[in-house]
């Protein structure tokens, strides 16, 4: 190539690169950033509620429901009820597996999802509240967590867990006036927070938590009852004496309690009953 086309050529470059300055790029200037960063990214959490011990929280008791909230700004991203299914109960409760397995998501299980759209990494509050089912039974949990903009947290993802039992009197019916003296059954069943049974050999194994009943006046306990469980019920009973109206003058209240103390598992049920007077004997004519 001679010195006179390699000059030629070297000028029609320098045309051009005048004619069109966008394509002349100082080396002293960043390149443009890109658009994507400075752009919300939507981030899907999982939560799952089960119960200490025990299964998820499904439709069974109710669900749970749950709320997210950014710890910095107070403001609520997201809430909703935990739906779905309890969960398999032999991968929950019996399969062996290392740290990093799912525990819950092995099989399909209850859980809340939410898709948020996060502009930087964010602290939020995750709190559960249930079973919805029974208010009495409720309990609450919460926890605060970072969520990373476009990093879901799925699989198990952040899993609350909520401590107690639903403790229920099946009789006598709450508020059901008792007659003074009368030999009465107390009847009352006990569940995990997700709805599984409590009972003698199974999973929850009765034979390891307190359950008793007691016959209280006021804050006074008249007498403390030891439980048994029957089969036919699939619940805990015994019987109790119904004291006199001048003893229980504002009627008497029945507790029953369940406490497991190996693993912070307690449940609470309280009812009141009016007391009348004892059944007068019968006259034959």
């Amino acid at each position: 190539m001679s010195l006179a086309v390699a000059s030629a050529r070297l000028l029609l470059y320098g045309a051009v690169l005048m004619l069109i300055p966008c394509l002349a790029i100082s080396a002293d200037n960043d390149p443009p950033p890109s658009l994507g960063l400075n752009d919300p990214q939507p981030t899907t959490i999982l939560v799952r509620v089960v119960g200490h011990g025990a299964m998820v929280l499904g439709r069974e008791v109710g669900g749970a429901r749950i709320t997210i909230t950014d710890v910095a700004t107070t403001r609520i991203l997201a809430t909703g009820i935990q739906q779905g299914e309890a969960g398999d109960q032999n991968q929950i409760m019996r399969t062996p597996r290392l740290m990093e397995e799912p525990h819950y998501s092995s099989r399909p299980a209850a859980a809340f999802t939410a898709t948020l759209d996060l502009l930087r990494p964010t602290l939020v509050e995750v709190t559960a509240e249930g079973p919805l089912a029974y208010p009495a039974s409720s309990q609450r949990a919460s926890t605060t967590v970072w969520l990373i903009p476009g990093h879901d947290m799925i699989n198990d993802g952040v899993v609350l867990h909520l401590y107690g039992y639903i403790a229920r009197i099946e009789h006598p019916k709450p508020g059901e006036p008792l007659i003074a003296k009368d030999d009465v059954i107390l009847r009352a069943s006990v569940r995990t927070l997700s709805g599984a049974l409590v009972r003698p050999h199974g999973d929850w194994d009765s034979r390891k938590i307190h359950i008793y009943g007691e016959v209280m006046t006021g804050e006074r306990v008249l007498e403390r009852l030891q439980l048994f469980y029957n089969h036919d019920h699939a619940s805990f009973e015994a019987p109790f004496f119904v004291p006199l109206p001048s003893d229980a003058p504002d009627g008497i209240t029945l507790r029953v309690v369940a406490a497991d103390p190996s693993n912070g598992n307690v449940g609470v049920e309280e009812a009141k009953y009016p007391v009348l007077r004892e059944r007068m004997p019968f006259k034959k004519p």
